[in-house]
């Protein structure tokens, strides 16, 4: 059970209080590092699904574990990007984005115990916001705009990734339902 996949992914629950705790710490550099943290989250969530497939360490918990850990430490993430910017517009994104992911995750479900899992497997769509949200996320998460005097701005970034992730969610989970409606509308 302690592969090093299901190590990493065990390491990405453990460090979502330390995310949070450090993002809140009165501290100049506290929104950076917690930024920091949920990018090493966000690698080892690569990293634990390459090793699993090329070390052929696939396991049962590692299948179950690996989707709650990146929902955990993502739903923190929104509510605390929503909490901070005090923003409609962001609030309205974490609020789509957490419940397009409750939504999907309770359809595979239903999917899976009707045994057609594979009708709702994760589309490029779904990969795209994926990749799209973390990088959103950690732009918003750093509150970055300059570094050393430079402009970069990972605020502004990030808020348009947010959007573009927020429509890609619902667009991925439009086509999630789309593929299972006529198993969810059967008699």
């Amino acid at each position: 059970m302690w592969t090093i996949p299901n190590i990493l992914t065990s390491l990405r629950v453990l460090l979502i209080p330390v995310f949070v705790i450090v993002y809140f710490l009165d501290w100049k550099w506290a929104h950076q590092a917690a930024a920091f943290i949920f990018w090493f989250a966000a690698i080892t969530d690569w990293f634990d699904g390459y090793l699993a497939r090329r070390l052929k360490q696939s396991t049962a918990f590692g299948a179950f574990l690996d989707p709650v850990a990146d929902k955990l430490i993502v739903g923190a993430a929104l509510i605390m990007i929503a909490h901070s910017y005090n923003s409609a517009w962001i609030t309205v994104s974490a609020v789509l984005l957490m419940s397009r992911e409750i939504f999907v995750s309770a359809l595979r479900e239903w999917m899976a115990e009707s045994g057609r899992r594979d009708t709702v497997q994760v589309s490029f769509i779904g990969k795209a916001k994926t990749m799209a949200q973390m990088l959103a996320l950690i732009g918003l998460l750093s509150e970055l705009e300059y570094f050393m005097g430079f402009p970069i701005y990972w605020v502004t970034l990030g808020k348009i990734l947010l959007v573009i992730a927020t429509v890609l969610s619902v667009w991925s989970m439009c086509i999630y339902l789309k593929a299972a409606w006529k198993y969810l509308s059967a008699e």
